[in-house]
């Protein structure tokens, strides 16, 4: 099943059961929502409901994404400074322990297996 397909299919049902389920809780309470002395349909109470909740998923997904997106970007900034101090600190010996292995390994001669 393509994404796509398996996104619509989705989308389709989370409204189906938003729609029935908002519907059958708000006529099972017997709950009315008034705006401006007009009462409203309970489809479309259901409706501006699920588009509220919508507004706040979108803006907490916001909210997270950049706390979390800080949080990340701070640790890694942490880190590469430690790293590049590290490096900046340590390079002579870094160095010197380079050359002692370049020169102390053992080569593999061509017909000799070691």
């Amino acid at each position: 099943m393509s994404f796509l397909k398996a996104l619509l299919l989705a989308i389709v049902a989370t409204l189906v059961i938003t729609w029935a389920l908002g519907v059958s809780l708000i006529e099972l309470f017997n709950v009315s929502l008034y705006v401006e002395q007009q009462q409203i349909e309970s489809w479309t109470a259901v409706s501006v409901a699920a588009l509220i909740a919508v507004i706040v998923a979108i803006v907490t997904a916001a909210i997270l994404v950049s706390v979390f997106g800080f949080v990340i970007f701070v640790l890694l900034s942490l880190f590469v400074a430690l790293a590049a101090f590290g490096i900046g600190l340590f390079w002579p010996v870094l160095l010197v322990a380079l050359a002692i292995h370049l020169l102390t390994r053992e080569r593999n001669v061509a017909g000799q297996q070691t």
